[in-house]
């Protein structure tokens, strides 16, 4: 028994509406039945047609925060979603060398900059690169951080195998 005297268990039940984020962004209002105060399952015969929908399992988003550990972190989940290796350390030590944590970082000074294709974000991508190794489900823009981290990952793997493996411009 609760240390204010009731019962926990002989409170009526609440009416209550939750609303949960489905993983493709898709809202879904969940409400519990009127009346149901256990978990059990209610039989389709006693159950209106009406109220027998199919059932949702909502999924949770993974939230990260907006900085350069979230972003490594973001563009790993990604990176293991599309089968490209990489290891945090690997993708920090190869930031901290082109652009020192700086996502709007650009080289308007060495050979690609001569040429007009300036190497821009973390990890210092030219737009012809970005593009052909630009990853789906990240953002078209060399500057977002995880899209950018997650298309040079993915040329240093079809490159040296992984961006482990680079200890240098490339």
């Amino acid at each position: 028994m609760p240390a204010n005297g009731l019962n926990r268990h002989a409170r009526t039940a609440r009416i209550a509406r939750k609303l949960a984020v489905a993983g493709t962004g898709v809202a879904v209002l969940a409400l519990p039945l009127i009346g149901a105060t256990t978990a059990s399952a209610a039989t389709p015969a006693a159950t209106p047609a009406a109220a027998t929908t199919a059932t949702t399992a909502a999924t949770t988003a993974t939230v990260y925060p907006n900085n350069l550990d979230g972003w490594i972190r973001e563009s790993l989940d990604v990176m293991a979603r599309h089968g490209i290796p990489g290891s945090y350390d690997g993708i920090h030590r190869n930031i901290m060398r082109e652009s020192s944590g700086n996502p709007l970082a650009i080289n308007n000074w060495d050979s690609n900059a001569a040429m007009g294709i300036p190497s821009k974000g973390l990890l210092q991508v030219i737009d012809p690169t970005f593009n052909a190794y630009h990853v789906p489900g990240t953002a078209m823009d060399p500057y977002d951080p995880v899209a950018n981290i997650t298309a040079a990952c993915n040329y240093a793997a079809d490159r040296y195998g992984s961006i482990d493996n680079v200890f240098g411009p490339y």
